[in-house]
């Protein structure tokens, strides 16, 4: 059966981040479940040891590997890409990559990188560019949900009180902090890299 009902944004993972007591960083990326409109998209599929238990959160949603119609992973990270290879009959976009069938690519938007998006199957879901963690970091913005707007944005935003630690992980940290604030100026609820999905507070100083 076709999903056609409204847009929802779901943590199948929920990741997270931290520099133990000796100094080692400790992670695992979220994996995020878009569904409505007849989709089904994957947002970041993980590690490889995540493998099984991503199936099992799948599963637990009625939905298969084979049923997912785009994977899109927001930077090239193995936390984030480790698990590619279950969506078989998935588009599978990578940062800036974009593959459609086999070896057949895809392209962006002449202007992706000055703000022009990649949608997917119409305007509420829309990859856009949020270079920083590293050079070609991809967020997706999803419109028209119960939340409002909700951007999955990676490693852009490691989780809700990470002011202290997305520097120490930045490539860009510039444009980094260019990006964050472009997606807290669009959206309602934010899902970070390595964190719970929160809402945005709509105050001028807080980041």
């Amino acid at each position: 059966m076709v999903d056609t009902g409204p847009l929802k944004v779901e943590l199948l993972l929920e990741g997270y981040g931290y520099v133990d007591t000796e100094n080692r960083y400790r992670a695992s990326g979220t994996c995020t479940l878009i569904t409505g409109n007849g989709q089904k998209i994957l947002v970041d599929t993980g590690s490889p040891r995540d493998k099984k238990c991503l199936i099992e959160k799948l599963n637990g949603h009625g939905i298969s590997a084979e049923d997912i119609n785009y994977v899109v992973c927001t930077h090239g990270h193995v936390d984030h890409v480790g698990n590619l290879n279950l969506f078989t009959n998935a588009v599978h976009m990578v940062s800036h990559d974009v593959l459609y069938d086999k070896d057949i690519y895809g392209d962006l938007p002449k202007d992706f990188n000055e703000g022009v998006p990649f949608c997917i199957e119409g305007e509420n879901i829309q990859v856009i560019s949020t270079p920083g963690h590293t050079s070609e970091d991809v967020s997706v913005v999803v419109k028209g949900t119960d939340r409002g707007t909700v951007v999955v944005c990676g490693d852009l935003f490691e989780h809700e009180e990470d002011e202290n630690l997305w520097k120490l992980f930045s490539k860009c940290p510039e444009k980094h902090l260019t990006s964050r604030n472009k997606v807290l100026e669009i959206a309602d609820w934010i899902v970070p890299g390595h964190g719970c999905m929160f809402k945005v507070k709509k105050s001028e100083d807080q980041y």
